[in-house]
């Protein structure tokens, strides 16, 4: 499944969970959602630019969004903790991809990225910041 999808499917349950009250958005928890929301969107910028990005560029963006929504799971708990680091597992395989060439292939299991996946794992970071972005309007 591809990572958007992957995305994609946590935010339909915050979504339900959100409409049926399960989840009951704290103002602190609304405020930490629109500042998360805020590095997402710094880090990976709209796809016609972004994908213009060389390589390495596109990566170290992708993994500077990973270690946005890892401080904001380390800063909160509960539902919106569970809902990001939920879509951060999804985005992880992105920690095992490198930009550069491996002399004698050793890049402790690292692997280049297609420019599909690329493009996958940014368009699921989007996602993921216009849902904050919602969420931290409720």
């Amino acid at each position: 499944m591809s990572m958007f999808k992957a995305v994609d499917q946590v935010v339909h349950e915050a979504q339900l969970q959100l409409a049926d009250g399960t989840w009951d958005l704290s103002a602190s928890d609304s405020a930490l959602a629109r500042q998360t929301a805020a590095a997402l969107a710094g880090a990976v910028g709209p796809a016609d630019v972004h994908e213009a990005l060389p390589r390495i560029e596109r990566l170290a963006a992708l993994r500077e969004a990973l270690a946005a929504l890892a401080m904001t799971v380390a800063r909160t708990h509960g539902h919106l903790a569970w809902f990001l680091a939920d879509a951060s597992s999804h985005l992880a395989p992105v920690l095992h991809w490198r930009a550069l060439d491996a002399p004698g292939g050793r890049a402790f299991g690292a692997v280049l990225p297609t420019d599909d996946e690329l493009a996958d794992a940014e368009a699921a970071v989007r996602l993921l910041t216009d849902a904050l972005t919602r969420t931290g309007r409720s």
